[in-house]
């Protein structure tokens, strides 16, 4: 039954509803989610088979534990439209990930689901602070990433000017940024970085921009680099959470007003944080690794899809509906540095609470025998090429020592030294083992 869509910059009733109203139409469309997936996707029927459960067995959110997961091999193994639980003739578009560690894996949308997409990004962005008539700068790649193409058509469908300026071209993203006056800009925050050296490096002030909010996600970012970009470009920084396997750009968003973790929207995907070794369901709050379940999508449901993201379920603030935490690292990013675990945002958090360094770091792991090493590069600011190299690096040193337990080698270069992501996620780890 179609439903009266909500003026644009006004609260949908399910962003402010009750719990106990949230979780009944949960348990209303997850029982839908687990039949239609069982009765048109054969993946699910023989996994569901297999480890005997029916969608009938689901009487209460709780059960949904009893299912399988659902991984990326799951969604390679049935390369390329093997999960699709439509004729591929009702499906309206088709997106694919880089592919980049083996085959790519493969979504597909029908209409509908292009337009729960739409309408959930716009309302991620009227989250972030958008209003109808804003002038959106999508910096996301354009094609088969969701990125900019989820970001577009949720910044129209709230009633916003779109900029589709894609990746790349950095001068002229600075151009059309001075010329076009956008008020928001959807792109990852390491690629914001280098929107702001460029507008420095053209003599500008960045936070004299016409730039107020920047809605910024695709890779993990600490609470220090959101202070650097506030700081730096004068606007507010507010995280947008997403993944193609899932729907794309728009699975929770924070809310400007708190910018306490990006609320998800659990009308369409019920998330789970579980053990990542042994599967199980944590306890809210615990740290674990995020688990969702579509509840709306037709194309290509998913089923306890494992993330591989590692966070936490916070309570309600500014919706109804929960918020996840940052991002600690990714189950499968996780460094083992001679026995101890080291995530690339443990290092960003010490890089960038340096006041003479930029937020560009890498790190290099190599090994020489059975011995493995770690090298940290970062670069100075320019306004800081002065300083004492030695001093730096045996700071940072005895820092990363002290807070990560792991022995490192921090190699202090010049300004720009570290190479620039132009279209996507920054390149944080060079393994080399």
């Amino acid at each position: 039954m179609p439903v009266k869509r909500p003026a644009p910059g006004d609260l949908e009733p399910i962003e402010t509803a009750s719990r106990d109203e949230l979780q009944a139409l949960q348990l209303q469309r997850l029982k839908w989610s687990l039949q239609h997936a069982y009765d048109n996707v054969p993946h699910y029927r023989s996994s569901f088979d297999e480890k005997g459960v029916h969608p009938s067995d689901l009487k209460t959110l709780a059960d949904l534990a009893k299912f399988p997961f659902t991984s990326k091999a799951t969604l390679r193994d049935n390369y390329p439209f093997g999960l699709f639980a439509v004729p591929r003739e009702r499906v309206a578009r088709v997106h694919a990930s880089s592919g980049t560690t083996g085959k790519p894996t493969v979504v597909g949308y029908t209409r509908n689901d292009i337009d729960h997409w739409a309408d959930l990004v716009a309302r991620s962005i009227r989250a972030a602070g958008g209003r109808p008539g804003d002038i959106v700068h999508v910096a996301y790649g354009y094609g088969l990433f969701t990125g900019g193409l989820g970001a577009h058509y949720g910044a129209e469908r709230l009633g916003c000017t779109v900029i589709p300026m894609s990746g790349g071209q950095t001068e002229k993203q600075v151009q059309l940024i001075t010329d076009f006056k956008p008020d928001i800009i959807m792109v990852t925050p390491s690629y914001m970085q280098v929107i702001i050296e460029e507008m420095r490096r053209q003599g500008m002030d960045p936070a004299a921009c016409s730039l107020k909010v920047g809605i910024f996600g695709a890779e993990p970012w600490t609470e220090a680099m959101r202070r650097e970009i506030e700081r730096d470009a004068g606007i507010d920084a507010v995280d947008i959470y997403g993944l193609s396997e899932v729907m794309g750009p728009g699975v929770a968003n924070e809310c400007i007003e708190t910018k306490d973790g990006p609320v998800i929207w659990e009308d369409h995907f019920y998330p789970e944080i579980i053990d990542p070794l042994t599967g199980e369901v944590l306890p809210e709050g615990s740290e674990g690794e995020l688990v969702f379940t579509t509840l709306t999508k037709e194309a290509l449901p998913v089923i306890r899809y494992r993330t591989r993201d590692l966070t936490r379920l916070l309570p309600p603030t500014a919706r109804s509906m929960r918020r996840m935490g940052k991002i600690v690292g990714r189950s499968d990013d996780m460094l083992i540095i001679r026995g101890v675990n080291l995530f690339p945002t443990q290092i960003e958090e010490i890089v960038l609470g340096h006041g003479q360094l930029s937020g560009q770091y890498q790190l290099v792991v190599t090994r020489n025998g059975h011995l493995d090493k770690l090298k940290v590069r970062c670069e100075l600011l320019p306004q800081h090429v002065h300083a004492d190299l030695a001093e730096i690096a045996g700071t940072l040193e005895h820092r990363i020592k002290t807070l990560c337990g792991v022995s490192s080698k921090v190699e202090v270069c010049a300004p720009e030294a570290i190479e620039r992501t132009l279209t996507g996620k920054a390149r944080r780890v060079i393994d080399r083992r």
